[in-house]
């Protein structure tokens, strides 16, 4: 190519990139009314649709994940009806805001016990366990229980003599308006780990709280609440040597689970008159198979606290509740059956409360060598985040199963191993069964119930866990937890 050619057709070049960016101009200028026109059309149906209104937005639902803190979105899993809760003879129960946490909302309950009554109680396996937690252990030996503290939204925990402090002021203000020694005030407290609390407002609290008018059993399960979305409570009546005991109970608990016993605080109260030991024993037989059997996320909280007061004041035309001084007295079985039943409800409306739970999960393992080995192969599939985040994906992903079986660190045998979902059997004998069909098992996973069941082909022993799916939303309920 010549230099003069070169030339030519660079001019070309230019002349014709100045004409396309002229006419691109002449376009833009030309559409420029239109959009205008556009805009405008957009803007008068609906601002929030608008460029301006859409920034904004975000910064609203900002402020509104904030509030839901206080009353987020209630979970899909939730029970659909609630109990009427009838009254505990020799219980009174008050709530108030504690100003310590949450606004426009009661924070702090206040339960009196009339005196005689009498307490047992299972604390957190963790080795940080909270101030509150250090008191109420050191104080079950006289088995002697007249009044309950809780706030809820600072779990007092990790906070050195300071939060020691605090539960001692506390201690102090309830057995002033109790009438009883401060040894006989039980505290609990959940929340944030790590920040001092407040003693004197709890304690001015107290005053206010009892002043107030007298609150029920589902206003207490709110009162304890933090990232819970729904209150917890149960009840049941029975009968002990012809004479009618009421049992309720209440709870909180949605992140921050795993055995043993969960981030959790459980209350239950009876009329029944049971002495400390006898308390202590049925606590201790229950939550093996109801509050140690669950998880949410594996994590085991500072806070744990189950108690069980009895106020010994039910009776029936003028007929007194008899004391039972054994645990193993058969006019106690009615009792004793219906305590466990209303540990193992409030364990799973702990699960069914899990931080973005969609998916209720049984996961029963039998063939173990023993029930130890059969929890610990059962927890390891409950808590495996391949298994949880397969569920929530509706996935019947049954390796990841497989997978948390071989990892648990327990005896199984791979060649005798059965995996069935939903109550079908997907393998046998260390493979997959044959003419194996997915269609079913995809179909039960779209439930809210979800069912896995292991044989580990070593033994005769079995256990059950209880837990939930892992979703997005868990994420984002941890990540703006102290915001």
């Amino acid at each position: 190519m010549t230099s003069k050619t070169a030339k030519t057709k660079k001019r070309t070049a230019s002349k014709t990139g100045k004409a396309k960016v002229a006419k691109f101009k002449r376009a833009i200028a030309k559409a420029k009314p239109a959009a205008k026109k556009k805009r405008v059309v957009k803007k008068t149906p609906a601002k929030a649709g608008a460029p301006v209104a859409k920034k904004a937005a975000p910064k609203k639902a900002a402020v509104k994940k904030g509030k839901k803190k206080v009353a987020p979105k209630v979970s899909p899993l939730a029970p659909t009806s609630y109990p009427v809760m009838p009254p505990v003879a020799g219980v009174t129960l008050s709530t108030t805001n504690s100003g310590t946490r949450y606004k426009g909302r009661d924070d702090l309950l206040f339960a009196q016990m009339v005196e005689g009554s009498q307490v047992a109680g299972v604390f957190t396996t963790s080795k940080t366990a909270s101030a509150p937690v250090q008191w109420c252990r050191s104080n079950l030996e006289d088995g002697i229980g007249r009044a309950l503290v809780v706030n809820a939204g600072n779990a007092n925990a990790f906070t050195g003599k300071a939060g020691l402090a605090t539960v001692r002021t506390t201690a102090a203000a309830a057995a002033a308006q109790t009438g009883c020694r401060q040894k006989d005030v039980f505290v609990a407290s959940t929340g944030v780990i790590g920040q001092v609390l407040d003693g004197e407002a709890i304690a001015g609290s107290l005053e206010r709280a009892r002043a107030g008018k007298e609150a029920s059993y589902e206003d207490a399960a709110r009162a304890i609440m933090t990232t819970d979305t729904f209150p917890k409570f149960v009840t049941r009546t029975v009968k002990i040597g012809g004479v009618d005991v009421t049992i309720n109970g209440i709870g909180k608990g949605s992140g921050m689970i795993q055995p043993d016993l969960a981030t959790m605080l459980v209350f239950f109260f009876t009329d029944a008159a049971l002495p400390a030991a006898v308390l202590q024993t049925l606590l201790l037989l229950g939550v093996r198979d109801s509050f140690n059997a669950i998880t949410v996320d594996s994590d085991t909280s500072t806070s744990d606290t189950v108690l069980l007061f009895a106020t010994g004041a039910a009776e029936t035309d003028g007929q007194k509740v008899p004391m039972i001084a054994r645990a193993g007295d058969p006019r106690l079985r009615e009792f004793r059956q219906a305590l466990d039943e209303l540990m193992l409800e409030l364990a799973h409306q702990v699960v069914r409360d899990g931080e973005g739970a969609q998916k209720f999960i049984e996961v029963k393992v039998t063939g173990a060598e023993s029930y130890k080995a059969a929890r610990q192969i059962a927890l390891s599939i409950a808590n495996s985040p391949l298994v949880k985040t397969a569920i929530a994906g509706e996935d019947a992903n049954w390796g990841r199963i497989v997978m948390a079986v071989g990892k648990a660190g327990e005896a199984a045998d791979r060649d005798k191993l059965v995996v069935r979902v939903g109550d079908v059997d997907i393998a046998k004998n260390g493979a997959p069964v044959e003419g194996y069909d997915e269609t079913p098992v995809a179909a039960h996973m779209k439930g809210q119930d979800i069912k896995i069941e292991v044989d580990v082909g070593v033994g005769k022993a079995e256990a059950t866990v209880w837990t939930c799916d892992l979703t997005y939303d868990y994420i984002r309920i941890n990540a703006d937890y102290r915001s």
